[in-house]
């Protein structure tokens, strides 16, 4: 090793690291990305060693693969992996072990949890008469406080702990912060359901008949969804393409 990982090639690489997908292909995935966002920090620490250098390029454009959000992790602990020297074939074997493990966290987190709460509430904010350019500002400014926080916070986390940072995965309790966004969610899915039938053009001004139908529905769901949750999602999705279609055809 010829150098040091300077702050300017640390704020360099997570800069880049918003660029991960930039160049996903189906042979390395994030590979090449993970190595454009490397990029930096190899300079700074191998640059006066051409050999050592196109090696540490060539081990981190192998295959990788995890959730964008979360993958700041892995490259902020490669990059504290490679300032200490560690031997390549631990570096590999690192970023081998954690993919799975943060593929699977960001997708329950993010796709699964996040997204929904916050598009969730943006919806039902809408159907509250908010104005449509700030129920957008809303969502926008919401869910990506969350999700660069996540970035920054997974590339502190990595590049302080190395191949120690399944201990700052574990102290963070992300499976428990999905569960409890999880109900924070349903919450709102309520406060949403609410807004949609007792709003101006909702269920309520339909008719007695539309107004037992919601009711039974709600119970139905609230009593026996739990159980045959494939059987109500498609039950739901059902009913919205059916309602949806009526309404555009009248």
């Amino acid at each position: 090793m010829s150098g040091t990982l300077s702050r300017r090639a640390v704020a360099s690489a997570f800069a880049r690291s918003f660029l991960i997908q930039g160049s996903w292909n189906y042979h390395t995935m994030m590979g090449s990305g993970f190595a454009f966002a490397m990029l930096p920090g190899l300079r700074s620490l191998f640059g006066e060693d051409p050999a050592s250098m196109d090696a540490s390029v060539r081990r981190h454009l192998e295959h990788f693969n995890a959730h964008p959000y979360l993958s700041t992790v892995a490259l902020g602990a490669a990059l504290r992996l490679e300032a200490d020297g560690a031997d390549p074939e631990t570096v590999r074997r690192f970023k081998i072990a954690v993919r799975g493990p943060l593929g699977s966290l960001g997708d329950s987190l993010v796709w699964a949890t996040w997204l929904p709460a916050v598009s969730v509430a943006a919806l039902a904010l809408y159907w509250f008469g908010l104005p449509s350019w700030l129920v957008v500002a809303f969502f926008l400014v919401v869910y990506n406080t969350g999700h660069l926080a996540l970035r920054a916070w997974g590339f502190r986390a990595g590049l302080r702990e190395g191949r120690d940072v399944g201990r700052s995965l574990a102290q963070a309790d992300i499976a428990g912060w999905t569960s409890r966004l999880k109900g924070v969610a349903v919450g709102l899915l309520g406060v949403l359901a609410g807004a949609v039938l007792g709003g101006p053009d909702g269920l309520v001004d339909s008719g007695v008949m539309w107004g037992v139908l919601g009711v039974a529905a709600f119970l139905a769901g609230l009593f026996v969804g739990h159980r045959a949750w494939r059987a109500a999602a498609t039950a739901v999705v059902a009913v919205i393409a059916i309602v949806s279609t009526v309404g555009a055809l009248r």
